[in-house]
């Protein structure tokens, strides 16, 4: 499980720090002049703390579960971060909050 989460927070640094956008589905197939209407840097740090708090829930669950001898725990932590965090990142990115005013 800290594996993932490790990947999580691989995924939020590069998207962020590393600029590669192109991870971010659907981005890299925008034309040059619709990938202009969008704050990536604001989108590209909603990822980063999204995917943190993904791996922050499931090394919490890890050692959790450690603590209390009760490995479902690990499991359920995942699929906790994965129903939290994934939706909550779609509809954030997806909001107006991230297009820039036309001109």
């Amino acid at each position: 499980m800290l594996a993932v989460a490790f990947i999580f927070i691989l995924i939020g640094i590069l998207v962020k720090y590393g600029k590669m956008y192109f991870l971010i589905a659907g981005y890299n197939t925008l034309p040059k002049e619709e990938k202009e209407k969008y704050d990536i840097a604001g989108i590209a740090t909603v990822f980063r703390n999204t995917f943190f708090g993904m791996a922050l829930i499931i090394i919490a669950g890890y050692f959790l579960a450690r603590y209390l001898n009760m490995p479902d725990l690990e499991w359920i932590s995942l699929f906790a971060s994965t129903l939290l965090g994934l939706p909550y990142l779609l509809i954030r990115v997806n909001s107006d909050r991230y297009k820039r005013p036309e001109k």
